[in-house]
């Protein structure tokens, strides 16, 4: 009897793999993932605990004493080494003390990505100085209110912008500000020089008694949520937060000898928080780009030995569109790191360039909630795990995009939307997931928050995006409050009609949004379309594919055929101005096409056709 059962229980523990594998496929890999996170947010409150408290400034410090003579930074023919760039940043902090700075002084840059970039950045927080991200493509009353909305009273920029500089100096020095070009010399009246400061400086290490004041709430970062709308907002970014973006690099894997290659600007969250500190705190090598090339990305990758790639928005959609190559898998990269990769880009994409695991994330630079598709299946921008639900608390609820603001019960109380269907995210403001808000911005910061939610006096931070979790707990990106659109009654998400316009071979790119027309309800839908070169418009053939894939009430009723579509510095769709422009041919000179139910077909957009439909003897 005893032996039976012994021989039982060994049967369960040898059938309980198997069953775990059926029954919960993705146990392990959850528990891996959670461990980890916790696994940080304990580091994070030791570091917190200690005085000084421990910023990424120490990592990279211990980074340089371990291998000084390693590579830190690549850029094109030039290499900065760890000892190097400590070196270098203590030398641009004593200039800057020396010009008056102190800790707690806002400075913000205005340069594209080089080296100089990240010395500064080490250079300020050896200082205790929180460091403004300039876009560096603003100009005029944009730059102007950055500069201000952080309270800088420096600006350090490149010499390569000196026009957009000039024009803005007035103002600047209306208001007190210092301004010095990151160069040795300077031909502009009232902007000095920086370099030829820093080369005489002493590289000697910075004392800590110059950041004493530092701790874990202190802002290190303002960064710009670029956006697609209004001026940007100066996303408060503490020293806390900074720590918490680096597990997105530790949950990838990154190790000490890897490579990470990015393109996006150093201004961004996602190159500076992620790639960059996620360099620093694996004492790992990062190579720069100026600006993305699709058809330099593989030489480069080949030229430094990449192993780690990051990614944004359609930037891997731009390598497929590149023609084949016989080198194609011709590079080392294993992982590619990144948010807003389109389904069939990624297959199309692991299906040219090999297997690089890729990990899809979902975050926003200011927000207290994320996501990261670790067990990589395709089309999902992350997991609501289980482990993780019991210490954040996040939600999806039913949004009215047509009124947008959530919908409300009787009781005034928000309504949780069940899997697999759309919802807005919400997660709720606690010490563990804080939003820090808007520099300068008290309105902005509380448009944010979202109150009264589930019980009286409770409050939540408002994603601004709809998201949708299935029956196997993945996270699906839907669209953003604002992109999606109400017409006849139903809600339409231009991230999903633009990903089937996509598949028309030729497409090449697609920018979806909605319209508004005289005296109808909602917004009907209009696409920016750019084609591809040698590649002719076929209107029946479009008109046939969307009547396929698309319900009636979403498909684009307008078409306008553009040479180029704007984009932001983070390869999002520019919309505001399509929408004000809308559909009218007699103001817009790009061509323009309707769709036809009677003829099957996108015909050109006519003037007699735009009155009729002012008049509504054309009915939509």
């Amino acid at each position: 009897m005893l032996a039976a059962a012994v021989g039982s229980a060994l049967a369960a523990l040898l059938l309980l793999p198997l069953l775990l594998t059926v029954c919960c496929p993705y146990l392990l890999q959850d528990v891996r993932y959670f461990l980890r996170s916790a696994g940080l947010v304990s580091r994070m409150r030791r570091y917190r605990a200690r005085r000084p408290v421990r910023t990424l400034l120490a990592a990279f410090g211990e980074a340089a004493r371990r291998a000084p003579h390693k590579p830190f930074v690549l850029f094109g023919e030039q290499s900065l080494t760890y000892a190097q760039a400590e070196r270098r940043s203590s030398q641009l902090a004593r200039a800057l003390r020396g010009l008056g700075l102190r800790q707690g002084h806002c400075v913000a840059l205005f340069m594209g990505n080089e080296p100089a970039y990240v010395w500064i950045w080490l250079g300020l927080l050896k200082l205790g100085c929180p460091l403004a991200c300039l876009n560096y493509n603003i100009r005029a009353k944009s730059l102007l209110h950055c500069f201000q909305c952080c309270g800088a009273k420096v600006l350090l920029a490149s010499p390569e912008l000196q026009e957009a500089v000039e024009e803005v100096l007035p103002s600047l020095k209306k208001d007190g500000v210092s301004v010095y070009y990151v160069s040795r010399t300077s031909l502009t009246d009232g902007v000095s020089s920086l370099l030829d400061k820093v080369d005489e400086a002493s590289a000697d290490p910075i004392p800590e008694s110059w950041r004493s004041e530092v701790t874990f709430s202190t802002p290190a970062v303002y960064i710009y949520t670029s956006g697609t709308t209004g001026l940007p907002k100066a996303a408060t970014i503490n020293h806390h937060r900074l720590w918490y973006a680096t597990g997105l690099s530790l949950a990838s894997g990154i190790r000490a000898d890897d490579v990470i290659y990015t393109t996006l600007p150093l201004y961004h969250s996602a190159a500076l928080m992620i790639g960059l500190h996620g360099c620093i705190v694996n004492g790992a090598t990062i190579a720069l780009r100026s600006k993305f090339s699709a058809s330099q990305f593989w030489d480069d990758c080949r030229k430094y030995n990449v192993t780690v790639i990051q990614y944004i928005g359609e930037l891997l959609r731009y390598l497929c569109n590149t023609p084949p190559k016989s080198n194609d898998r011709d590079h080392k990269v294993r992982v590619a790191l990144g948010n807003g990769l389109r389904g069939d880009v990624w297959r199309e994409f692991l299906k040219r360039f090999g297997d690089i695991h890729i990990y899809e994330f979902y975050a926003s630079t200011e927000g207290n909630i994320g996501f990261m598709n670790y067990p990589r299946k395709i089309g999902a921008v992350g997991r609501s795990n289980y482990l993780q639900r019991k210490v954040v608390t996040y939600e999806l609820i039913k949004y009215d995009v047509e009124k947008e603001e959530p919908v409300r019960d009787a009781n005034g109380y928000c309504i949780k939307v069940p899997k697999g269907e759309v919802g807005l995210l919400i997660c709720k403001i606690t010490e563990l997931t804080p939003f820090n808000g808007y520099a300068g911005g008290e309105t902005q910061t509380e448009k944010k928050k979202l109150r009264d939610v589930f019980k009286k006096g409770d409050v939540y931070f408002n994603s601004g995006d709809l998201l949708m979790i299935d029956r196997e707990n993945f996270v699906y990106f839907h669209d953003r409050v604002g992109d999606t659109f109400r017409w006849k009654g139903e809600n339409v998400a231009t991230t999903e009609v633009a990903d089937i316009i996509g598949l028309i071979d030729f497409v090449e790119e697609v920018n979806v949004y909605g319209v508004h027309v005289p005296d109808h309800e909602g917004r009907i839908g209009m696409a920016s379309i750019k084609m591809k070169e040698n590649h002719e418009f076929n209107g029946k053939k479009l008109f046939q594919h969307i009547a396929d894939y698309l319900p009636s009430y979403a498909r684009p009723r307008f078409l306008r055929i553009q040479d180029a579509i704007e984009i932001t510095g983070t390869f999002k769709h520019r919309k505001v101005t399509l929408v004000e422009e809308g559909f009218n041919p007699a103001l817009i000179k790009d061509p323009l096409y309707f769709l036809d139910d009677r003829a099957k077909d996108y015909v050109p957009m006519t003037e007699d056709i735009y009155n009729a439909i002012s008049t509504k003897t054309l009915k939509l």
